[in-house]
């Protein structure tokens, strides 16, 4: 009886055979949103290293301006593109 119960917690139970590939799915699934963060950390820490107040990026802090302080020449024309 003891056998069978053991043999029924190795498939079914919580670290069973069915539970490990529930488990391998979910890795896979926070695998690839790690993957994301890391690229969204990267993007961010980029921006923020062209911020620096040393040297700052001319053309960031261009768009920066005319982003926030909606900075334009008499003669330009603005195209806004939709943010991914």
């Amino acid at each position: 009886m003891l056998l069978l119960v053991l043999s029924g917690l190795a498939v079914a139970g919580p670290w069973g055979a069915l539970a490990w590939r529930e488990n391998a799915a979910a890795l896979s699934v926070r695998s690839s949103q790690i993957a994301a963060l890391e690229e969204e950390i990267a993007a961010l820490e980029n921006r923020v290293d062209l911020l620096d107040p040393k040297a700052v990026d001319p053309d960031l802090a261009d768009e920066l301006a005319r982003r926030n302080l909606g900075v334009l020449h008499a003669d330009e024309v603005v195209i806004t593109l939709p943010e991914e």
